[in-house]
């Protein structure tokens, strides 16, 4: 997560070079509201949301909307129309308006015009600042009042307003139910107002009371008005009021299966499949056996094609949740019905042929969900229709380009990538299927194959070898234009080629991929491909294709990160190059990668800007450097025994010592300080796991491996040398039982699982320190180096961006200034934040809560040391605070007894939704200078003014006596 931080912006100008740059803009637009002419001030109202999203803390955002305030009370009506939009626009900063009273006085002062448009303009404007003024009184009474005008404009800008008010205030959503029903079942309203007026019935779920009354109006709306608007407006409230209060979404799904089945009319029945669909994917647990059997018949009677693809897609969410076990469990309980013979089934197995691409989709994704989530049934014929439904829709769609076969396709590939998933024993006769159809598919299918076919191979890298030739084949004759879809089927058969070479690629595929390469590519594809090369660990390939491309870029930047990129898969290949039992040549391979690396780093040095520092890419490639450095210097600490035996008299030094190690040698505190170095290397690996908040989950998995290598090593010199008898294997016997979802992550299990064993089986049978147990440890190294490490997505890119903005108050006009604060006085540091996003908030983990941690430390002391008791010395707090609409607020109060200068720091750390905490920053430094207080000071000063006439007094008297 970025490290940004920035000052509070206060009200008076000249508080550091931020606030200028917001004030000025502020000062700019202001300059336009002033304007005389309209166009100018229209201008300047519509650019304050970018105002917004740039400088987002609150004292700007109450200047701003004051200014907008006072325009929207003295403009004219298109002016306020164009504040209604910004304020609609700006609603996640309304929360930040500190003079909220000042703020609606201005604006409610404008719902006393004469103009009707300007009141419906001033309700809008009410009903969307509902979330910051949810118990205003006299808003509540506008609004009801309004409700009565005879303007059209106006009433419905107070039906806008009070579905607004409703949603946040419970005292309003009571008030102005029973105003809602008279104006509904009144003869005098209008048919296309009453059906304004129904949705605001969907915010009455305050409490059971009021819930019940609103269900009990749609009842009497929906049997008393059975006209289709009516209908479907007042089934569509009672569906969303069902969803908001809970307890009533049993009896909403019948009623909505009710009007499925008996109602003629089409436009009704696919509001209910609408609705449906709605409560299937927010409450599943609420769906009954005979709720999911009445939809079955509904879809099996039905002759219309789009009201069964509705159906089907309702049973299709639902048959992946716990509803279809429910559904099956009470089946099976049933001596007459069995899952083979039940309608679902008999459902999905009838559309899984059928001529409309939609309904198969559907039927086969039914019947993929019931064979992996019933495995305790006999399901073997269900499996083979899933099957034949799957093969059957994949050769339908591969051969059509458009949009709606490609969403299809995705359908039926996410299915076999479930079923071989969930049915291992099916995967081979869908890949054969996939390989097949794979020569004769148009391109745009081709390419969502690959993505299948990658997906299977990584959770059956059994299956791998199998598809390789094909593959290979097929790459030959792909073609010759230089198209996207080209392109991207490229960059997708190649994915698919690198993960089912589970080894090194041979010497033809290398040929084969750089013969297509060299006809039909770009410099892009050939970047999307190395990448995913260094991916899988095909370093070899990966360096010639960067070093093809260093000369094909514009930018110096551009230029350094594809040289490091070669460097580093230069390193990696000379590690392929170990072997077993021969550790002089892992020393002079080792040295050989370091090399490499090194001149990897400067360049990934170079490649580094202010806006992209690069920093988890160099973290990591120095913890692989000091990483490869101190197994190098392992081996050599074991080759030391050999080179430098322990003298003829350590047994007398280890006896006279009582240390039992002494007798092995120099060997026993270099293992020690070996053992450190990798303990010291797994806590780094674990800072840069905290410090990486928006990597994706293979990328933290591998971080995580790096740092179990480190252990593994250490705990290896723990067992076999240092400490043989204390040694325990039970906390790491069950590494090897989680699933692996890589091959590298395979590999490195079995390395793990095989390294513990031989380490286990050496313990407590021979005395330290023997050449056996220092061959166990480089042999363990070797091992792990052997594994080629994969360079995972967030190495190269960042799918997610998250990063805190920090703003203290009060805050020093210079930042090496400090804040002067009196002794006997606290220090009351205001902290906000915000949180800011990238394209794609969200995208791997959220934040939960910011946890700001406040610690300072005396920098320098002024004056006499005073006897202060040891609290008041140091000041260490935290505080968890929960963003709202990215924003977040805390005060701490600080004590600085001791005179002199502090240095207060401020760090963020961030909470996800598991309770995980991640060290994000930013980090934010202040100082401040406790000055001793004035009546403190006047007291020391009249003490030591008393005590001076005494001192020459006392001097007197000794001349005297002299």
């Amino acid at each position: 997560m970025a490290s940004n931080s920035t000052k509070s912006f206060l009200a008076d100008a000249g508080y550091g070079e931020q606030e200028l740059d917001a004030n000025s803009a502020l000062m700019e637009l202001d300059k336009g509201l002033r304007s005389g002419k309209l166009g100018e001030q229209c201008e300047a109202v519509v650019r304050f949301p970018r105002l917004f999203q740039k400088y987002p803390f609150p004292i700007l955002i109450n200047s701003a909307f004051l200014k907008l305030a006072d325009v929207f009370r003295v403009g004219n009506n298109f002016l306020r129309l164009c504040v209604l939009k910004v304020t609609q626009q700006s609603e996640k900063h309304l929360e930040k308006i500190l003079n909220v009273d000042e703020f609606v006085k201005r604006i409610f002062s404008v719902i006393h015009s004469n103009d009707p448009v300007a009141r419906a303009i001033t309700l809008r404007m009410l009903g969307s600042l509902a979330s910051i003024i949810p118990e205003r009184k006299n808003a509540h009474h506008s609004i009801r009042q309004s409700l009565d005008s005879h303007d059209n404009v106006e009433v419905e800008a107070a039906v806008f307003a009070a579905a607004n008010f409703s949603a946040q205030s419970k005292d309003f959503a009571v008030g102005i139910c029973n105003k809602i029903s008279e104006m509904i079942q009144g003869l005098a309203t209008p048919v296309d107002l009453k059906l304004k007026l129904i949705p605001i019935l969907q915010h009455m779920h305050h409490d059971a009371i009021l819930a019940s009354s609103a269900r009990q109006l749609l009842q009497q709306l929906v049997t008393a008005y059975p006209s289709t608007k009516m209908v479907i407006v007042s089934l569509h409230t009672f569906t969303l009021l069902a969803a908001s209060s809970l307890v009533d979404t049993p009896k909403q799904i019948q009623l909505l299966l009710q009007y499925l089945k008996n109602d003629p009319r089409k436009a009704v029945k696919r509001l209910a499949i609408q609705d449906l669909k709605l409560l299937a994917n927010k409450t599943p647990h609420t769906w009954s056996r005979e709720n999911i059997q009445a939809l079955c018949e509904c879809a099996l009677q039905t002759p219309y094609d789009s009201l069964k693809l509705g159906m089907l897609s309702v049973l299709a969410t639902l048959s992946g949740t716990i509803a279809v076990k429910h559904y099956f469990s009470i089946a099976s309980g049933n001596v007459a019905s069995s899952p083979r013979s039940s309608d679902l089934v008999k459902l999905a197995q009838e559309c899984c042929y059928h001529n409309n691409r939609g309904i198969a989709a559907h039927g086969v994704r039914v019947l993929t969900n019931i064979t992996v989530s019933c495995q305790e049934k006999d399901l073997l014929a269900l499996e083979q229709d899933a099957v034949f439904g799957l093969e059957s829709l994949l050769v339908l769609c591969s051969q059509d380009d458009s949009p709606g076969a490609q969403a299809t396709l995705k359908i039926a590939l996410n299915c076999m990538v479930k079923l071989a998933k969930g049915r291992p024993h099916l995967s081979q006769s869908v890949v054969e299927t996939l390989l097949t159809q794979l020569h004769s598919a148009q391109d745009t299918a081709r390419i969502l194959m690959c993505h299948c076919l990658a997906a299977i191979a990584m959770q059956l890298p059994v299956l791998g070898d199998g598809m390789l030739g094909d593959l290979v084949e097929l790459y030959k004759v792909i073609g010759r234009s230089a198209t996207d879809k080209q392109q991207e089927l490229l960059v997708s058969l190649a994915t698919v080629i690198f993960v089912a070479s589970q080894k090194a690629l041979s010497a033809e595929v290398k040929a084969v991929i750089k013969q297509q390469l060299e006809s039909v590519s770009n410099g892009w594809t050939v970047y999307r491909i190395a990448r995913q090369a260094s991916r899988m660990g095909n370093h070899d390939m990966a360096r010639e294709l960067y070093q093809s491309l260093l000369t094909q870029v514009a930018s110096e930047h551009f230029y350094f990160w594809l040289n490091s990129l070669k460097e580093f898969s230069h390193a990696e290949q000379c590690l392929t190059e170990l072997q077993e039992e021969n550790y002089s040549s892992a020393l002079s391979c080792i040295a050989e990668s370091l090399k490499f690396y090194h001149k990897g780093i400067a360049s990934l040095t170079a490649a580094s800007t202010p806006l992209n520092p690069l920093s988890f890419q160099c973290e990591f490639v120095k913890l692989r450097i000091d990483l490869l450095q101190a197994f190098s210097q392992l081996i050599c600490t074991c080759n030391s025994l050999k080179t430098s035996p322990p003298p003829a008299i350590a047994t007398t030094i280890a006896m006279t010592l009582g240390n039992d190690l002494q007798r092995c040698g120099r060997i026993s505190n270099q293992m020690k300080l070996s053992m450190e170095e990798f303990r010291s290397l797994a806590s780094r690996y674990g800072d840069l796991y905290q410090a990486s908040f928006d990597a994706d989950s293979a990328t933290l998995r591998n971080v995580e491996l790096q740092q179990q290598s480190c252990l593994l090593i250490s705990h290896a010199i723990e067992a076999l040398i240092l400490d043989p008898e204390s040694a325990s294997f039970q906390e790491y016997g069950s590494t090897g039982a989680a699933h692996a979802d890589s091959e590298y992550e395979r590999r490195m299990m079995s390395v793990y699982n095989h390294v513990l064993e031989e380490v286990e089986s050496l313990n407590r049978k021979y005395t330290p320190v023997s050449y056996m147990h220092t061959a166990c440890l480089c042999n363990a190294i070797i091992s792990l180096l052997k594994v080629p490490l994969s360079f995972q997505r967030y190495f190269f890119q960042k799918l997610q961006s998250t990063s805190i903005k920090l703003a203290l108050s009060p805050s020093p006009r210079n930042p090496a200034e400090p804040i002067a604060v009196q002794n006997n006085q606290q220090l009351a540091l205001k902290v906000e934040g915000v949180v800011q996003h990238g394209s794609k908030p969200g995208l791997f983990r959220r934040i939960q809560s910011v946890c700001l941690n406040v610690s300072s430390t005396l920098q320098s002391k002024s004056g006499q040391d005073y006897k202060i008791p040891i609290d008041n010395m140091t000041n260490e707090m935290e505080q968890r605070v929960e963003p709202h609409n990215d924003y977040f607020s805390t005060q701490f109060l600080l004590n600085f007894a001791i005179l002199g200068t502090h240095n207060i720091t401020v760090e963020s750390s961030v909470k996800d939704a598991n309770g995980i905490v991640w060290k994000t920053g930013p980090r934010t430094t202040i100082f401040v200078k406790s000055l001793e207080d004035p009546y403190s000071q006047q007291i020391r000063l009249q003490q030591q003014q008393a005590q001076q006439p005494l001192q020459q007094q006392q001097q007197r008297n000794a001349y005297t006596r002299f």
